[in-house]
């Protein structure tokens, strides 16, 4: 077994179990299971399973919640990634039983299949509503429109979607303006090379709005596996009807609340619990009895739905929707509702009453978007137009985040400030950044009830942090359990650049196992720069002549010269033409395959980490290429010393912002060796 087998499973006969391949797909569906309610309980997989093959095909969901009550009592219990291998196993084995095969050959014999049908079967149900969101919010795109409106019968979908640019504007339809069209290869007929540019595009800015891509890569959309496509379309379609559910988009949501402390809780919650949350406030007001805990098993019988929109829109209720005894006829009547609501339904009866988790939750996100029923008179958002806004941080987490779920760990982060508290995520970023640096066997796994073993975790990854040499001027485990949100900063700030530098080092064979130093990456894009003949330098990471954005696109074009399309550059003047030039910068750095996380005001304004992050990618990028870079070093030689001055003493004051600061020290502090943050 390889090790990143080894990484996926600790327990060596779950290893011999599976392929690599098999531990991937697994690993793909559990997180999707897990990311729905934030938790995987054992009540939860008879429903959650119906994705997985023979699990789901030759068992019905009955069976299946027989076949685990019997082996284990308590149903609320949490299930784990291995724990979830071990109950597909024993649900594998018991679906051949029950099909007539026998052996141990023939009860994994689907294991052995194409890699484009393992465990991928995907739900009719689920591509007909993607579609029917497609034909909808698309139809006007100039491109695409010869394409549509898709049938929803055919496969159509996954043949259009192989050439990038379906994915690429569905995105931006999900979060404006991520990806600048002009970045888009859109000829009626692209070449491979083209057409992998708009699949490397697609999945970098899927990731820059949180979808989990682990798993996927551009070869995928080429072959139109269709379960990886649909996968993907789930997220970006679940992307864009959970946009509101935050009190910045819809400051209404007070109400849910009582007081100021409730609010910063439900300001850290995904969108998804807010949605729960939401939805019960109502059901509460129309005298249901039950609290909706998932989009699933809790609203099989539509009554749920029918308290809920007798609420929302009294005018068109049914009086004998809830004396109806069929579950199926209910959820007919409910939809009838929906329609003359003017929802639009993305489900039928029966994904209700088999409790589709994904189109259950679109159709109730839709339902809050069209009318969520709060009130704008809430005497709480007054409080809320009190409460600090400041956008440095709310910008400087969202990368974090990001970057963070971007390495597919176990849980899906939601707000770093909360979800990094008991320490355990971090200490799993840390074991990616630097595998085997984490003591694992004093580690606390998650859910943790006790605080002060929260403060053991994350006092092993301040000692860690000391470690890799990260500036940590008193910083204590206790501040991250708290929730510091200026020292968690910082210690993300020094995590993500340590990553970077140690993936350069890696890939400069010659550097002889020097560190790589910010002063490096400064000299090595004045160098390339200066080789392709341009005059544009830039004196430090927070250099203000970067704000226009000439400078990253002579970058880009030194390290590829075709990926730069000059027709399409502003001059950069004026703050909209700033704008410009730096959404177009991030689109094509994606598109040549960098894996970034800024935004365009980023750029316009200087953020000089996050430019040292986009400068340091597109090194990385260059690099992995089989780039030299001896050339531009040897050639910036004379100012490697200022370059190395105005390095340090940029990054030194960042250091000392983020930590001596928090503690009242306003001090400055300088060295001679190379910046740690």
């Amino acid at each position: 077994m390889s090790g990143y087998v080894g990484i996926l499973v600790s327990d060596p006969w779950l290893q011999n179990q599976f392929t690599q391949v098999e531990l991937r797909s697994l690993k793909s569906h559990y997180m999707s299971m897990k990311r729905e309610n934030g938790r995987l309980n054992l009540g939860d997989l008879p429903s959650k399973m119906s994705r997985l093959k023979v699990v789901g095909e030759n068992l019905t969901e009955q069976e299946r919640a027989s076949f685990i009550q019997d082996l284990y009592q308590n149903q609320d219990d949490e299930v784990d990634y291995e724990f979830f291998l071990k109950i597909y196993l024993k649900l594998q084995a018991h679906a051949s039983v029950r099909t007539g095969s026998t052996g141990a050959k023939n009860s994994s014999a689907f294991l052995k299949a194409a890699t484009t049908t393992l465990l991928h079967t995907i739900s009719e149900s689920e591509k007909a509503s993607y579609v029917a969101h497609i034909n909808n919010y698309l139809s006007q795109d100039k491109f695409l429109k010869r394409y549509l409106p898709i049938d929803p019968s055919t496969n159509n979908l996954f043949e259009i979607a192989k050439d990038g640019v379906l994915l690429c504007k569905l995105i931006n339809v999900a979060v404006p303006g991520t990806i600048d069209d002009r970045a888009i290869n859109t000829k009626a007929v692209l070449n491979p090379w083209e057409r992998n540019e708009n699949h490397t595009l697609c999945l970098n800015s899927a990731k820059a709005i949180g979808c989990t891509v682990v798993n996927i890569g551009t070869q995928d959309f080429i072959e139109g596996r269709r379960h990886l496509v649909l996968g993907l379309i789930s997220q970006i379609i679940k992307i864009q009807l959970l946009a509101d559910l935050n009190l910045k988009k819809t400051p209404q949501l007070v109400e849910l609340v009582g007081d100021s402390k409730d609010v910063e809780e439900l300001m850290s919650l995904p969108p998804e619990k807010i949605l729960l949350r939401w939805m019960n406030f109502q059901l509460k007001k129309g005298g249901y009895n039950k609290t909706v805990t998932n989009f699933s098993s809790d609203i099989k019988d539509a009554e749920a739905y029918a308290y809920l929109l007798k609420v929302l829109a009294p005018e068109h209720s049914n009086p004998s929707i809830l004396t109806v005894k069929d579950a199926l006829e209910r959820a007919k009547l409910v939809l009838e509702h929906a329609d003359k609501m003017g929802c639009k339904r993305y489900l039928t009866a029966r994904d209700i009453v088999e409790g589709s988790p994904n189109l259950n939750l679109a159709f109730v996100a839709h339902i809050f978007q069209h009318r969520n029923g709060l009130s704008t008179q809430t005497k709480q958002i007054s409080f809320l137009e009190t409460m600090p806004d400041d956008a440095q941080i709310s910008r400087e987490e969202r990368a974090f985040r990001l970057w963070i779920n971007s390495m597919g760990l176990s849980t899906y982060i939601n707000n770093v400030f909360e979800d990094l508290r008991n320490g355990w995520i971090l200490l799993e970023t840390l074991d990616k950044v630097s595998p085997g640096i984490v003591n694992w066997k004093i580690a606390n796994k998650p859910p943790i009830k006790m605080p002060f073993r929260k403060v053991e975790n994350c006092n092993q990854v301040v000692k860690i942090g000391k470690q890799l040499k990260f500036s940590l001027v008193n910083i204590a485990g206790n501040d991250i359990v708290q929730g510091n949100k200026k020292l968690i900063l910082a210690y993300l700030w020094q995590l993500m650049r340590y990553n970077i530098l140690q993936l350069l080092k890696n890939l400069r064979f010659h550097s002889f196992g020097k560190e790589i130093t910010d002063a490096d990456i400064l000299q090595w894009a004045n160098g390339k720069v200066r080789s392709s003949g341009s005059q544009c330098r830039m004196d430090s990471f927070k250099d203000k002549s970067l704000s226009n954005g000439t400078f990253f696109l002579e970058l880009l074009s030194s390290v590829q010269p075709r990926v730069v399309n000059w027709s399409l550059v502003t001059k950069g003047i004026t703050e909209e033409e700033k704008k410009m030039n730096a959404t177009y910068i991030i689109s094509i750095a994606r598109k040549l395959g960098c894996s970034i996380f800024l935004l365009p005001e980023d750029i316009t304004e200087v953020n000089q980490k996050m430019i040292l992050t986009l400068t340091a990618s597109i090194m990385y990028w260059f690099l992995k290429q089989g780039g030299d870079d001896k050339a531009s070093v040897s050639s910036d030689s004379e100012n490697s010393s200022q370059s190395e001055a105005i390095s340090n003493s940029t990054t030194d004051d960042s250091a000392s912002e983020s930590s001596a600061d928090e503690n009242g020290r306003r001090r400055r502090r300088r060295t001679n060796s190379k910046v740690l943050f």
